[in-house]
């Protein structure tokens, strides 16, 4: 099957799928995905770091997404055809943010790539080398 466009029902979907995760419920209902009590998938509420330059309007859905180091993050963020984004609250914070409306600017593969990645991050270093050594077989 060819690669499609993701969509927040995706982001949803893998970071389920992943060993010992558990989702939790922030305080306005936005979607926690967390592996040994870290998040490494984040719903964010509506947030006056990432709003609308014309409007100021907030954006009601921004995802935050854990990577690996400072370069996988900035490897996201400067190309010019990615949808990610960062912000000056997230300097030094090793997380990528996208907005759900543009989460089909990447393929589901990426998506899945980039959730277990983050996964792999956020995960103990015995559930991480579990699951990298479950995927070789």
């Amino acid at each position: 099957m060819a690669d499609r466009p993701a969509r927040v029902a995706d982001v949803h979907e893998i970071a389920a799928a992943m060993p010992h995760t558990t989702r939790i419920e922030g305080p306005k209902g936005n979607a926690i995905y967390q592996v040994g009590g870290k998040s490494f998938v984040f719903f964010r509420t509506p947030q006056p770091d990432a709003a609308d330059p014309d409007s100021g309007e907030r954006y009601p859905d921004v995802i935050m997404i854990w990577v690996e180091s400072e370069e996988d993050k900035l490897a996201l963020i400067q190309d010019p055809q990615s949808p990610f984004f960062t912000t000056n609250r997230f300097d030094g914070h090793l997380s990528v943010l996208v907005r759900g409306k543009d989460i089909g600017r990447i393929g589901v593969e990426e998506l899945t790539e980039l959730i277990q990645d983050a996964w792999l991050s956020r995960a103990s270093k015995r559930r991480a080398e579990r699951w990298l050594a479950e995927q070789r077989r």
